[in-house]
């Protein structure tokens, strides 16, 4: 079929959904694109809105993917504050809220990811948040920064990742306390294992923020339907004005399970089973973003979705590509990076407790100036820069060569990185 009679389909307003809408004008596709997202805001960025939005240091435009003006000159129609509620394999078609149908000739679902809920009692009272979308930040922007003119309870978040630590840094920025209860014994215990994991519970302290480890909560009180505190099952009782529940994400996968696609197992992550061209168990659909995935590169190998910024960036464009009938193999080493108080740090690979057997440290750790290096068996698995630039795409050449180096050379500045892969 000649492309300017085809119809591609996006449903999902985020990063990966408005790039893989760019990327398909930019390769020079000539049909109808069509890009469905069920809030009425334009796409938009999500990084921002746990960091410089959050703190009020930068505008509303400023997140939006695109200017609004921009979908009108590349003729994408957008179905905005209008969710996809059905997908008909067998007759190609999407079923928006409303009843509309649309046609497609090639799908791309680029769903993303919603936070999980606390399963407590309080969960209904006012000033219990979530972070996802440009409301929720707005609302929490709004407790943050009007707080009680007398003693302030503060900020109980529930969970220390990296949405927890990042508004526990935005809060505490704001002067507001927080207190974070965590599960595990150190923050972001299950991505960087206890070393690291103390270096973000040192930030913080030295920031005011107080933790409460190895603790769950059980319940969250209230007083005429707000939030007055939380308990937690140690028979802990603390106050607060405020609640953010920051235990993770889940995929939305509702659509493509109705429509019978090949789904990943919640134990192994969840998400649409892609392969490396981001093509789904139906030819004609492909997934991209936190909803997909992925086959990871050596070292690690195996599936993993990866929910941050980077993979939505790049994922978007290659599926659109791939959508295009281009020969695709995405096989991108995971890369995030965060902003929390005087720290900016840069994190690639995947080595979680029990995947590493050494870690290595290059640079200061002391003045927070340093990259560490997650070792196996002499291999690097994952490397994080903390406060050090320009050493992303060296770190992941490590990576991806998978081959040993020499542990001396890696822990010295002196030697460049290019050259510790030993003999």
């Amino acid at each position: 079929m000649d492309g300017a009679h085809r119809t591609f389909l996006i449903i999902g307003g985020g990063l990966a959904g408005a790039k893989a809408a760019q990327t398909l004008r930019e390769e020079g596709f000539s049909g109808r694109v069509i890009l469905i997202g069920d809030e009425h805001e334009h796409p938009y960025e999500r990084p921002p809105l746990s960091k410089e939005y959050l703190l009020g240091r930068a505008e509303r435009n400023s997140v939006y993917v695109h200017e609004p003006a921009w979908y009108a000159h590349h003729r994408v129609e957008l179905h905005l504050g209008q969710p996809a509620v059905a997908i008909d394999r067998r007759a190609r078609e999407v079923r928006l809220g409303d009843g509309t149908r649309l046609s497609y000739d090639a799908l791309l679902l680029a769903t993303g990811a919603e936070p999980r809920r606390l399963d407590v009692p309080g969960t209904s009272l006012a000033g219990v948040h979530h972070l996802r979308r440009l409301a929720h930040s707005d609302h929490l922007r709004g407790v943050l920064t009007g707080g009680p003119a007398g003693e302030d309870p503060g900020l109980v978040i529930a969970g220390a990742g990296w949405i927890g630590l990042e508004v526990a840094a935005a809060a505490r920025t704001l002067g507001v306390p927080v207190t974070v209860v965590e599960p595990e014994p150190t923050p972001l215990h299950r991505v960087l294992g206890p070393e690291l994991g103390r270096f973000f519970t040192d930030l913080h302290v030295e920031h005011g923020v107080e933790f409460v480890f190895g603790s769950r909560l059980t319940e969250i009180t209230g007083r005429d339907g707000m939030v007055a505190g939380v308990r937690t099952d140690d028979g802990r009782e603390l106050p607060a004005r405020a609640v953010l529940a920051a235990i993770g994400a889940a995929p939305r996968t509702a659509l493509a399970e109705a429509a019978g696609l090949t789904l990943v197992d919640r134990a192994e992550g969840g998400g649409i089973a892609v392969d490396a061209s981001l093509r789904s168990s139906d030819p004609l659909i492909f997934a991209a973003g936190d909803v997909a995935s992925l086959t990871l590169p050596a070292p690690e190998g195996g599936r993993r979705r990866v929910e941050h910024w980077a993979n939505a960036l790049n994922s978007g464009p290659a599926a659109a590509r791939a959508m295009l009938g281009q020969d695709v193999s995405y096989d991108r080493v995971p890369y995030f990076f965060t902003d929390q108080y005087d720290v900016g740090l840069e994190y690639s690979g995947w080595a979680p407790p029990g995947d590493y057997d050494q870690v290595v440290y290059r640079g200061d750790v002391a003045k927070r100036a340093f990259i560490a290096f997650w070792l196996r068996e002499g291999r690097v698995l994952a490397g994080m820069n903390v406060n050090v630039w320009d050493v992303t795409e060296p770190v992941q050449r490590l990576i991806r060569s998978a081959g040993p180096v020499d542990v001396a050379a890696l822990a010295d500045p002196e030697k460049p990185l290019a050259s510790v892969l030993a003999d």
